[in-house]
């Protein structure tokens, strides 16, 4: 039983793992000029730097990038 649990896990972290290198394919080449505007005219560099970040963290980009937010939102608390 417990060796199923495990390679169940294994599948799901691979199938999230390759879900996220297709979509930071996606993201770095066209999608992050849309959701930063600090990012339009950036290098090669750059891109390299967030594939990475992008694919780890794919199910929140995506909901920013297909709901067009453009900036993240201002920051709202007691001390400003």
């Amino acid at each position: 039983m417990y060796e199923r649990v495990a390679t169940l896990l294994v599948h799901a972290l691979y199938l999230y793992g390759v879900a996220g290198l297709v979509f930071a394919i996606a993201f770095v080449t066209t999608g992050v000029k849309r959701i930063d505007s600090q990012a339009i005219g950036s290098g090669v560099a750059f891109r390299v730097l967030i594939f990475p970040g992008s694919a780890a963290l794919w199910p929140l980009l995506l909901r920013r990038w297909i709901s067009g937010t453009a900036e993240p939102p201002e920051e709202r608390n007691p001390h400003r």
